[in-house]
């Protein structure tokens, strides 16, 4: 399953931005938000295959940093390699053009979209953000309704972090 990633109050870090461009991962984060929303991970005949719950919260993103005068931009790849962490050079370099505009890039990813983002742009001026963390894993069973919705089931966040410090304990 998933990482379990929420989202950052990422304010104080905009402080002396005018652009951001949000770099989306379309795996995880879309999971977790639909997950501690108990929405849709996919309502196809009303959304297509995006997330309701993580497209709410990246249109309200956007229209939060326009309104305090930062000039935004989306930036998703799917294919052939949907995870952040795992984009092609080909992927990486549609990001390097795209992000050339903007003076920081927002990470809507875990710690290895942060660090695919940053080694990309690493000869820019961007500053890149973090702007998830890593919370655990979601567990869960993928459940279908009636016409083309899929829904997370028998949800659990497990914390990888606690497990992994009972694990160590003698």
């Amino acid at each position: 399953m998933p990482l379990h990633l929420e989202p950052l109050n990422i304010s104080d870090e905009l402080q002396e931005h005018s652009s951001a461009l949000i770099v989306t991962c379309p795996i995880c984060p879309p999971a977790s938000l639909a997950s501690d929303s108990d929405s849709p991970l996919i309502d196809f005949f009303k959304r297509g295959i995006k997330t309701p719950a993580y497209e709410d919260f990246i249109g309200e993103l956007t229209r939060t940093l326009e309104q305090r005068g930062i000039k935004t931009g989306v930036f998703t790849s799917y294919l052939p390699s949907p995870i952040a962490c795992g984009w092609t050079k080909g992927q990486r370099k549609r990001l390097l053009k795209r992000a050339r505009n903007f003076d920081t890039v927002l990470v809507m990813g875990c710690e290895s979209a942060r660090y695919t983002v940053e080694e990309t742009l690493k000869d820019t001026d961007c500053e890149v953000i973090l702007a998830m963390r890593f919370v655990g894993i979601t567990n869960a069973s993928l459940t279908f309704e009636f016409p083309f919705t899929l829904r997370l089931g028998d949800l659990a966040c497990v914390d990888a972090n606690q497990q992994a410090a009972q694990e160590l304990k003698p």
